[in-house]
């Protein structure tokens, strides 16, 4: 680690940092790809992100990742806009790949390009392909799943399940993997696994809710193409995004400043609402939220170089309830929280991990500047909470003591459409969509809504996958 508040970058961070550093740093021999000419974002210009005189806090924690990673790629560059979060995440990653732990970390790249194909993720399966290699792993398993042990190939049910409908994951699918004769997984490998699978699953949405663009050198290597469909560049999309939505994108603002003071004023004047009440509310969200669903994609084969990696393409996110359907039972949170049951499974069997990740959840819960676009001085909590909510809305995990209703209160039609769009298939994001919503907001801000959206996502994914090892143990 660097010493804090170092002001020197080393060589060949200054043209990625864009941030016109001190030269006085020796060469420290590491190598660095060339630019590509289009910055880490297809939705954010790349100057909001490579700003000159770039802060002290970001710009260090920038330097760390260059040395210790000898790179500093797009998903760095673009959660940097949120140094606090990005400095939890990092810690969370390196553990997860770097440190002691009861899977070879061969292995460990192998469950991300795993996660990351059963999104058609060709950003993080390009970059773990490459990861895999450097740590020793055998070159004829990047051939595709056929060709990599049986012990990692049992993983690809449960992997299915978590990317897309993990309500359905039982203690039978723990018990599986645990009693396969010479095939078998510990429990603690397991766990490893099933945190690594939940950790890119979500980081896949990450991807492609914020269009971050291939890496220089991933172009056409492992069939890697960009990772959303960045072909909208319609004037509708391009003129809405960030400050330049107009008048009517100024309105929305003030029109939801007034709801939120609307709800604060309700909310001291009401005497409670009742427990039956507040289950009626959930189960209408979680119905509306069947209407929610992107009107503008195409769909798009999956390329040979993920396809290869995935089982069972066709199985994809399916709403947690539909009319005529036999639903599971909604996830009642107070029954299996992260809190009271989750974080201690997790420390029990692969300890620190479950400490940061208990971190990252309540830095990017509790993340805020007190800002909502051209507003200062704001209290967000209630806009963020509605957003974490929604997101377990959609996985069927329902909160006794939150009113549903604010959601509808808070979050506009096209946030909802972008929200689902990115947590449960997040692949068929496009621009228009981060363009729609938010219009007159910074991108900041809607990067923000991105770390919100992979947190909630990873915890409810986890919560589902714990419960089942829980019940498997019991």
């Amino acid at each position: 680690m660097l010493v804090a508040g170092s002001q020197c970058c080393p060589p060949g961070l200054e043209e990625r940092l864009g941030c016109g550093a001190l030269r006085g740093e020796e060469d420290r021999g590491i190598a660095v790809p060339p630019q590509l000419g289009r910055g880490p974002s297809a939705f954010i210009p790349a100057e909001e992100i490579l700003q000159e005189g770039i802060e002290s806090s970001r710009r260090q924690l920038l330097i760390e990742a260059f040395v210790s990673a000898g790179r500093v790629d797009n998903i760095t560059m673009v959660m940097g806009l949120h140094p606090q979060y990005l400095s939890s995440f990092w810690k969370t990653q390196y553990l997860l790949l770097r440190m002691d732990g009861p899977l070879p970390y061969h292995k460990r790249h192998y469950i991300a390009i795993m996660a990351a194909a059963r999104h058609q993720c060709t950003y993080l399966v390009g970059l773990h392909m490459g990861e895999f290699l450097q740590a020793g792993g055998n070159p004829a398993w990047l051939q595709g799943l056929h060709c990599a042990p049986q012990k990692l190939r049992n993983l690809n049910e449960i992997n299915k399940l978590l990317a897309h409908r993990p309500w359905l994951i039982t203690k039978e699918h723990i018990e599986a993997l645990l009693k396969t004769g010479e095939h078998s997984w510990s429990l603690a490998e397991l766990v490893q696994a099933l945190v690594l699978l939940t950790h890119y699953h979500s980081l896949a949405s990450f991807v492609f809710g914020c269009g971050i663009n291939p890496e220089a050198g991933q172009d056409g290597g492992h069939g890697c193409r960009p990772p959303s469909p960045h072909s909208d560049s319609s004037p509708t999309a391009e003129d809405s995004t960030g400050c330049s939505g107009g008048r009517d994108a100024v309105r929305e603002v003030e029109a939801l400043m007034e709801r939120m003071q609307l709800l604060r004023d309700s909310q001291r004047e009401e005497e409670g609402v009742t427990q039956e009440e507040m289950a009626t509310r959930f189960e209408m969200e979680k119905t509306e939220s069947l209407l929610v669903a992107p009107s503008d994609v195409t769909e798009h084969a999956l390329q040979s170089g993920v396809l290869c990696f995935v089982e069972d393409p066709e199985f994809g996110y399916k709403d947690f309830t539909r009319r005529g359907e036999q639903a599971p039972p909604t996830f009642r949170a107070q029954d299996y929280t992260w809190e009271d049951h989750g974080f201690s499974l997790i420390n029990r069997l692969y300890p620190d991990v479950g400490q940061l990740l208990d971190e990252k959840f309540q830095v990017v819960y509790n993340l805020t500047y007190n800002t909502i676009a051209m507003h200062c001085g704001v209290d967000t909590s209630m806009l963020r909470r509605a957003i974490w909510n929604y997101v377990h809305c959609v996985f069927g995990i329902r909160y006794d003591d939150y009113d549903y209703g604010e959601v509808n209160q808070l979050l506009e039609r096209s946030l909802k459409v972008y929200i689902k769009t990115v947590a449960c298939y997040p692949e068929k994001t496009t621009k228009r969509m981060y363009a729609q919503f938010w219009r007159h907001f910074k991108h900041s801000e809607k990067v923000h809504v991105n770390l919100l959206l992979l947190e909630a996502r990873l915890q409810a994914a986890l919560l589902y996958a714990l419960r089942a090892v829980t019940r498997y143990m019991t």
